[in-house]
């Protein structure tokens, strides 16, 4: 989900990758943790490449498919050897799955920074704002990523393990703003499957309209109808 997002706000010509690799690597979401310590020189220089990486691989991935993108492509668009980049993903799915995982960072450190006296849904609806934010920027390079994650069985599957593991993180988030026992009152662990199942079908729904269409409001939507005793909107007539 180290910075975070499945929208590359830079394309692969960015001029000044030393100076702003960070923000280049628009793929990656931004979190308070990438401001609170500075880097040293060889760190730098690893998240350059790193970053280099994943900006090469999210503009193949988005442009031509999971299946149809290969390692050999994404190395030499990023002018870098193989060895180089299983240094630093695993497989090329991995890309996009680190980042869920890094944007799952910045919603939890989003949550964790809500003030005490909201209530627990709205808190975590306000931490989530942090997706929604970061996929609006640039909804013409994220909607097609997201597409991508939810139609290949790989990256879904590594999605909802991913997905799964922020819900458990946020419940126990949510618990210990309540002065809760997240192992045992079932509380925290409902609101924080309701708000991941009311982030996913939003998403899925923006993305599958080619993000045209307002985010944020599909997620206002989405959480309204998880309320007790919403009903499922039916056309009349």
């Amino acid at each position: 989900m180290p910075s975070v997002a499945l929208s590359v706000k830079q394309d692969l010509k960015c001029p000044e990758w030393h100076a702003r690799s960070r923000r280049c690597y628009g793929a990656l979401m931004r979190t308070s943790s990438d401001v609170l310590l500075p880097l040293s020189l060889a760190e730098r220089k690893r998240q350059l490449v790193r970053d280099q990486l994943g900006v090469a691989a999210l503009h193949l991935l988005a442009g031509q498919g999971y299946e149809e993108t290969t390692v050999e492509q994404i190395v030499a668009a990023a002018g870098v050897s193989r060895r180089t980049f299983f240094r630093y993903f695993k497989s090329k799915e991995d890309v996009i799955v680190e980042s869920v995982g890094d944007l799952g960072s910045a919603i939890r450190a989003e949550l964790a920074a809500r003030p005490a006296r909201e209530s627990p849904q709205a808190a975590i609806r306000a931490a989530l704002s942090v997706a929604v934010d970061e996929l609006t920027a640039e909804p013409a390079k994220a909607a097609p990523l997201i597409r991508l994650v939810f139609d290949t069985p790989a990256l879904r599957r590594r999605y909802l393990e991913r997905q799964s593991i922020l819900q458990e993180e946020l419940a126990v988030e949510l618990a210990r703003r309540e002065g809760l026992d997240a192992g045992t009152d079932l509380g925290p662990a409902l609101v924080a499957g309701v708000a991941i199942a009311a982030f996913d079908v939003a998403i899925a729904s923006w993305s599958r309209h080619d993000g045209v269409r307002d985010l944020g409001a599909l997620m206002d939507e989405a959480f309204a109808r998880t309320s007790p005793g919403a009903a499922v909107r039916r056309k009349s007539g």
